[in-house]
């Protein structure tokens, strides 16, 4: 007989790579794949949960540990990242700047397609867990950790987290501020 925490950890595992599979195979801008995809190790969740309380505590955002106490309670990790990459359309002008070449001089703001294509990505990715039955959260506040920590490569702006779960009762909702 197998009991089951001998297997959550890798059947969540696996399912975080179908997950990682989706994203990468969502439709991108132009076919422009901007995406990079990662399952976090163990000393990388620790890492990100001790980041997490450093920063909730350095910045008196108390939701930061909240999340950080959601990971520490998860199986496993997705990370999702987008770089800023411009798509180069004619006329745009999403990302609040005129045009791509006006757009293209302020590298640091986000080009609307890239965040648009990281949003079909991590919808692509939950919807397999949701396909599963999979316990999750989409959480910015782990991708802001995830992005300290340098743990996606340098060209990656935007990162969230999906962390899983498979417990009796969802531990991402009916969570205290």
């Amino acid at each position: 007989m197998i009991k089951e925490n001998e297997f959550n950890k890798d059947a969540l595992t696996e399912i975080a790579k179908k997950m990682a599979i989706a994203a990468r195979t969502a439709p991108k801008s132009r076919g422009i794949d901007n995406i990079e995809i990662a399952i976090a190790d163990d000393e990388d969740i620790n890492k990100i949960i001790a980041k997490m309380k450093e920063i909730s505590m350095k910045e008196n955002q108390a939701f930061f540990a909240r999340d950080a106490k959601n990971l520490e309670d998860s199986a496993t990790l997705l990370l999702i990242g987008v770089k800023i990459n411009p798509v180069n359309l004619p006329y745009c002008g999403m990302c609040g700047m005129k045009n791509c070449k006006t757009k293209n001089k302020k590298p640091e703001i986000p080009c609307a397609f890239n965040t648009i294509d990281l949003g079909i990505a991590i919808g692509s990715a939950v919807s397999v867990a949701m396909d599963n039955r999979v316990d999750n959260r989409i959480m910015y506040t782990i991708g802001i950790a995830a992005k300290d920590l340098e743990l996606m490569s340098n060209e990656i702006a935007i990162v969230c987290g999906i962390p899983l779960s498979a417990k009796g009762k969802n531990i991402y909702f009916d969570r205290k501020k």
